[in-house]
């Protein structure tokens, strides 16, 4: 069944409309006297969702509207608190108690059920009534602004101003403006070739005032030319109009037309065989793109087009075939620049700057990240602020949490506004959810996405196998509208890590407070209203300063609670019936005591205690947290998990320590699909023959060290061992993903046969002599990481011969090798890598062997796909040798450990636009790294 969204527009409606309808099922039919209650409060409730949804696409909807919002949203949580109360408490699994005392208990129970459904049909009767009153009050109140209604002033597009800045008044300007200039007449002649070249990036950034002054530089040279903005929600009709309007030098009122496609045909017809510059700004999406330039023929040579978006799909497109044009991604301002723009709007210059006022100058302009529109607005801030050191610290403090209450913020509100509305509503919520973090942080995809799976925040859609899949492309998505930024890059172009902007988070927590959807404490700076219900709670510590959740706030239904800081107060857990998400990694602070209350999070799916190392056991009760879906327990001090955690239905993934034990019944966990880390000599016989039952399992990672004893007799119970969990993983036909430490004869012995299905294989701390045979077979294997004694041309025809192969990573870890002295000569294998070993997918390929000998020859069409990178470690104590036909690479990477002299020589010229080189290479000459003449770095 699909999961019902809880959204930042429409708060918990979709799911209570969900539970709503369970209620009038088969398995609540005996609640007759509420059917007809919840069938007409169902249908109140789908009118408001609708409702919602629709205002919440306005970028300022009526202080009124706003205020009926909050008091919906608020509203639907507590009706699914109430309704998750009332289900939690009637549901029971119909078992036959057994014994005297359990049918006494049984039958108190059902009394207890009794007085439950009297609750809930009392219940849904006062939530009818108040989402009733509600309405009526936001009706009445809707008739009196209507009648007493004035009209309101329009904030002028800070985009508009931007076109009549003279160029004087611009700074950093000029090497922009160049570059596009450059673009635009690069090549053949403008006067034979159409150019377009499209601006892309995040609001803020100058894109408009960058197309206005190449526009205002080039204008001259053409006859027909035009000007647009097309916005968020563009008329395409008035866009065409006037742009037929500038081109031929008719009165807008003389551009009507019959309809959008004779005018696109007018202005197209007019055009042909004409030189046009047109610039066509603030784009939002693919398909207007697609109807505007139907209206430019591109047979008409020497005509330029500039476009502007925030989107780089939308660039894409716009560059893309019939126009072929270029992309510019525009970039912050430099320090000089944004200094010069920041001093002279306050005092002229730098020079005139106080010498107080100097190093929290410094500290305003860092926060302000070198983007223009928030230099201006906070200069315009400041330029209103009492010239004291103490005042100007405070707008530093609270940079963004004053943007609502001072008007020269206005235009970059205005601007982040824009970009947030665009937002589908799931990706609205996914981006608020952001602000639960510190500034500054760097975000874990994986750590966000499943943060919004756990809230129900999104589902599974068509063409995801997964919701986590789906949680990908809305991450993606956040980046390629440039509202979340990547940091650290993962294989084939994935990201796996964000930030944020300091204005985007600014933004994001302004909307957040404003909707209630997340509460923050421990912020500097911002306020936290009392006496409230808390939807979502971030607490985030300085350090050594104890920080304590004020006693004002309502925790009995927070949803989310995220703790950072060493610092932080543990609140109790008997707090928090209703939460669904609890993060306590790397709490120092947080100890065995304070999970004693975990149990009566019923409706908890997300429990992250990683690195919380003063917790040495989970209570029993933890196996009544029957929606949990993740549980890490990783990097603690957990030697031993609760035999209840086999009643976790739910669960997916179970992060332990490597000395933690499994208790008996594990293969109950028909749902875990990953399972690490499993210290396989510290398990008992039984709980690894269970392992061949967990058939959803998909990534798995044993460690086969022995932490504790070394006698024969344990010897040979650990090769029993061995024997059954390769036994068990020859049965794991669903297995994906398979990380081996500790364990080169379990790798070079026990693994064959495998199951066919793997797709990633990692051999950690486990040198094998050789590429096992049976890894021949693994044909849908994609990643390899292994640790070799010695590679050879033997092991190059196993791994070549594998289809489709994608990242191969190997490590030369001989042990007499790791003991030779830098003056030893150790073994050198020459390998050559050509065509006939195959290798038809490989995009990255990592080769170390700084303790032994190579050299390798790469011959014409070895790893034909190679593009991503390419990394060799060399051994100090010889001079290796690297012979290379591998084109097209984007990354070649040559560590020469030690500092010794090295040689890379190339027998066939190859594109290589970089070397990239590591402090091991600081002392090696520049002369011995020997490329061909064409491609000398």
């Amino acid at each position: 069944m699909e999961v019902a969204l809880v959204s930042a527009a429409t708060g918990a409606l979709k799911p209570v409309l969900g539970k709503l309808a369970t209620l009038l099922g088969d398995e609540y039919k005996r609640f007759k006297g509420v059917h007809r209650e919840i069938k007409s409060l169902s249908s109140e409730l789908a009118a408001m969702e609708a409702f919602l949804l629709k205002i919440s696409e306005e970028e300022d909807p009526d202080i009124q509207d706003k205020v009926w919002m909050n008091e919906i949203r608020e509203l639907s949580y507590d009706m699914e608190d109430s309704i998750d109360d009332f289900m939690q408490s009637v549901d029971d699994g119909d078992t036959k108690p057994d014994g005297f005392l359990e049918k006494m208990k049984n039958s108190l129970g059902k009394l207890g059920k009794m007085k439950a459904r009297r609750r809930i049909g009392n219940e849904i009767h006062d939530l009818k009534k108040q989402i009733i009153e509600v309405a009526e009050r936001n009706e009445r109140y809707k008739q009196a602004r209507e009648a007493f209604s004035k009209a309101k002033n329009t904030t002028i597009d800070s985009r508009a101003l931007a076109i009549f800045k003279h160029a004087s008044e611009l700074v950093g300007i000029d090497e922009p403006k160049a570059e596009v200039i450059k673009l635009l007449t690069k090549g053949a002649s403008t006067q034979e070739k159409m150019k377009l070249v499209s601006i892309v990036g995040s609001g803020g950034m100058g894109k408009t005032t960058l197309a206005n002054q190449v526009y205002q530089d080039l204008k001259g040279e053409f006859e027909y030319r035009a000007f647009l903005s097309v916005s968020r929600n563009p008329d395409m009709m008035n866009i065409m109009r006037t742009i037929f309007s500038e081109v031929s030098g008719q009165r807008y009122a003389d551009t009507e037309a019959g309809s959008l496609q004779q005018l696109i045909s007018k202005i197209n017809d007019f055009l042909v065989d004409k030189r046009y510059f047109i610039v066509v700004d603030d784009i939002w999406d693919v398909g207007t793109w697609h109807v505007i330039n139907l209206a430019f023929p591109v047979t008409s040579a020497g005509s330029i087009i500039i476009t502007t978006t925030r989107i780089n799909d939308v660039a894409e497109s716009c560059r893309s075939t019939p126009f072929s044009g270029d992309i510019y991604c525009i970039r912050p301002l430099d320090m000089v620049h944004s200094s010069k723009l920041f001093y002279t709007r306050l005092f002229n210059s730098e020079e005139n700057c106080p010498s107080y006022l100097k190093i929290v100058s410094e500290h305003i302009l860092k926060k302000c990240a070198r983007l223009p529109l928030a230099i201006i607005a906070i200069s315009g801030l400041l330029a209103n602020t009492e010239r004291s050191e103490g005042q100007w610290k405070q707008v530093e403090g609270s940079i963004g949490r004053a943007h609502e209450r001072n008007p020269n913020l206005e235009g970059m509100m205005k601007i982040l506004s824009l970009s947030y509305f665009d937002l589908p509503a799931h990706l609205k919520s996914c981006l608020l959810c952001l602000s639960i973090f510190p500034e500054d942080s760097i975000i874990k995809k994986k750590v966000l996405i499943n943060k919004w799976i756990a809230e129900r925040l999104i589902h599974t859609e068509g063409g995801y196998s997964t919701t986590y899949e789906f949680g990908k492309r809305c991450f993606n998505e956040l980046i390629n509208r440039s509202l979340i930024q990547p940091v650290e890059a993962g294989k084939y172009d994935s990201v796996k890590s964000c930030r944020l902007h300091d204005t985007i988070l600014d933004f994001i927590i302004l909307k957040s407070t404003e909707e209630n959807f997340v509460t923050l404490v421990g912020v500097p700076s911002l306020t936290i209203g009392t006496k409230r219900k808390v939807r979502r709670l971030s607490l985030q510590a300085r350090k050594q300063e104890e920080l304590i959740v004020p006693t004002g706030l309502v925790l009995s239904h927070v949803r989310s609670l995220d703790v950072f800081g060493e610092s932080v107060k543990i609140p109790s857990m008997d707090k928090f019936r209703h939460l669904r998400f609890l993060d306590f990694k790397d709490c120092k602070q947080l100890e065995n005591d304070h999970l004693e209350n975990i149990g009566k999070l019923f409706q908890l799916r997300y429990l992250n205690l990683g690195g919380a190392d003063n917790v040495s056991k989970l209570p029993e009760q933890l196996g009544s947290l029957w929606c949990l879906e993740i549980l890490d327990v990783s990097r603690t001090s957990i030697c031993e998990l609760p035999p209840s955690i086999v009643n976790l239905k739910r669960l997916v993934h179970l992060l332990i320590t490597t000395e933690a034990i499994l208790p008996c019944g594990i293969s109950k966990l028909q749902t875990l699909e990953k399972l690490s880390l499993v210290s396989v000599y510290s398990q008992s016989f039984n709980v690894l023959r269970e392992f061949e039952k967990l058939q959803s399992l998909k990534v798995l990672t044993l460690d086969l060290e022995d932490y504790y004893n070394s006698t024969d007799r344990v010897n040979a119970e650990n090769e029993s061992k061995q024997t059954i969990i390769a036994a068990s993983l020859k049965n794991l036909g669903n297995l994906l993903s398979l990380t081996v430490l500790n364990g080169p004869e379990f790798v070079r012995e026990s693994l064959c046969p495998i199951p066919l299905s793997l797709q990633k294989l990692k051999v950690v701390r486990s040198s094998i002599p050789h590429v096992p045979n049976w890894m021949g077979s693994l044909v849908n294997l994609q990643d390899i990481c292994l640790e070799l004694v010695r590679t050879e041309q033997k092991d190059f025809y196993i791994l070549g011969g594998l289809p489709i192969l994608r990242c191969l990573i190997l490590r030369i870890r001989a042990s007499e090798s790791m003991n030779i002295q830098l003056t030893e000569e150790p073994r050198v294998t020459r390998v050559i890598v050509c065509g006939e070993v195959g290798f038809p997918c490989l995009k990255k390929f990592v080769y170390d062997s700084r303790y032994a000998g190579m050299n390798f020859t790469f011959a014409a069409g070895a790893m034909p796909m190679l593009k991503a990178q390419f990394r060799v470690s060399c051994n100090p104590a010889v001079i290796s040798e690297v012979h290379h036909c591998i084109s097209e690479i984007e990354r070649f990477i040559f560590f020469c450990h030690g500092g010794v002299y090295c040689s890379l020589q190339s027998n066939y010229p190859f594109k290589l636009p970089r070397f990239v080189c590591d402090s091991f290479l600081l002392n090696v000459k520049t002369e011995h790294l020997l490329c061909s003449p064409k491609t000398r770095t």
